[in-house]
């Protein structure tokens, strides 16, 4: 990929090609926007194919995203995956998503877990301008990174708690000209909390698995690529969710699963809010957005719930919602499909996933495939792909050799 762009870039300039439809045309308009917005996409197949959602899914190598808390339930005594999602391909060949996610449970008990993740988002090459048609610019390759640490423990035999360490690293922001000072990426770091209860209610004659998991994610500092003159929040998400498991015979097994995000990042002021023909509608928006630059991460997760210019009924529209359902053969074949949506007001991003997984001893595969309700969306026909090794199968096999 190769664009001319000025002083500066960050990801909301390519990320929201995404959501440039007809309802960006509307002035209640009013998504909600952060920095480092890569933190928000979903890395893997499995949770992508159900709409985005794994909150309370059985426990995976990929916990680490939706829910670290339940890998204190894990199954298996380690796992790692690796996963690689093409992003926008229906606009540019060289944006992807890259990640890297483990576990390890500790003791004798199997009680408690120490998780890993690294995440890579490359924004592809950038020409950076120059003269006309691009002559003496220079070709970059923007990214961002994060690398994250969770530990995860049993608090009782249905309940788990988790937190997780991030650092983040943004290298969006470049000079305008070779003169000036040289490009500085911005760093940040943050923290998760969640939670995981999983219970198994009997319906019937057969015995089912009732899960319900909550997370609240990127809790931590702003980052700014010049020097704070603006700053951006982290993309704090809530995510909350619950899911439902039957048999339906003999190694047949189907969940339905729910997820609900909410943003927990302040809504910048707009200039539509504010009457800008007189010298007090304009000083009343320069000071709302100075407050907004000023305001601190923790205030404005709080501040989150009640700041949006529509009032509660507003609030309730940055609420997106997730749905989807998994069946399962013997835990060996897996078909899935789910549906995203978001409120028009605040995005606009609505979509089908399905998918599918097949499971060996070691090695587990998992695809999915993304159909946008809007033809324009370049979000459709998004592929993912993960590769998850299980340990123990791994050890089972190697020890066998022996």
């Amino acid at each position: 990929m190769k664009l001319r762009l000025g002083y500066n870039i960050t990801i909301a300039a390519i990320c929201m090609l995404a959501v440039m439809d007809a309802a960006a045309q509307k002035s209640e308009f009013n998504p909600v926007t952060t920095g480092v917005t890569s933190l928000s996409i979903a890395p893997d197949a499995r949770g992508a194919s159900m709409g985005d959602l794994g909150a309370a899914t059985d426990p995976d190598a990929n916990s680490q995203f939706w829910n670290p808390s339940k890998y204190a339930f894990a199954y298996s005594k380690a796992g790692v995956s690796l996963s690689y999602t093409p992003w926008l391909r229906k606009l540019v060949n060289d944006i992807f998503l890259a990640n890297v996610a483990g576990y390890w449970k500790l003791g004798s008990q199997d009680n408690q877990a120490l998780s890993a993740s690294l995440r890579y988002f490359s924004l592809g090459e950038v020409n950076t301008g120059g003269g006309p048609n691009g002559i003496g610019g220079q070709s970059i390759n923007p990214y961002e990174l994060s690398f994250d640490i969770g530990y995860s423990r049993k608090l009782s035999d249905k309940f788990s708690m988790g937190v997780v360490f991030r650092y983040i690293y943004s290298d969006l922001g470049f000079p305008e000209s070779d003169a000036e000072a040289p490009m500085v990426g911005a760093s940040a770091f943050s923290a998760d909390i969640s939670g995981y209860y999983t219970t198994y209610p009997v319906i019937g004659r057969n015995e089912c698995q009732w899960s319900w998991g909550w997370d609240i994610s990127n809790i931590g500092t702003k980052v700014s690529y010049d020097h704070g003159n603006n700053p951006a929040f982290l993309p704090t998400n809530l995510r909350l969710g619950t899911t439902f498991m039957f048999p339906l015979a003999d190694y047949h097994n189907l969940a339905f699963s729910l997820d609900a995000n909410k943003l927990l990042v302040p809504t910048r002021p707009r200039q539509v809010d504010y009457d800008m023909t007189t010298p007090e509608g304009q000083g009343e928006y320069e000071q709302a957005l100075q407050d907004w630059k000023d305001m601190s991460p923790i205030t404005g997760i709080f501040k989150s719930f009640s700041d949006a210019p529509g009032g509660f009924k507003e609030e309730l529209k940055e609420i997106t919602w997730s749905l989807g359902a998994e069946y399962s053969y013997n835990d060996q074949f897996f078909l899935r499909a789910g549906y995203f949506y978001q409120n028009e007001m605040k995005g606009d991003i609505q979509y089908f996933g399905i998918g599918a997984g097949f499971s060996l001893n070691i090695v587990k595969l998992d695809a999915s495939y993304m159909l946008a309700t809007a033809q324009t969306s370049p979000l459709d026909q998004t592929l993912r792909f993960t590769l998850t090794f299980d340990m123990d199968g791994l050890r089972d096999i190697f020890g066998k050799r022996r």
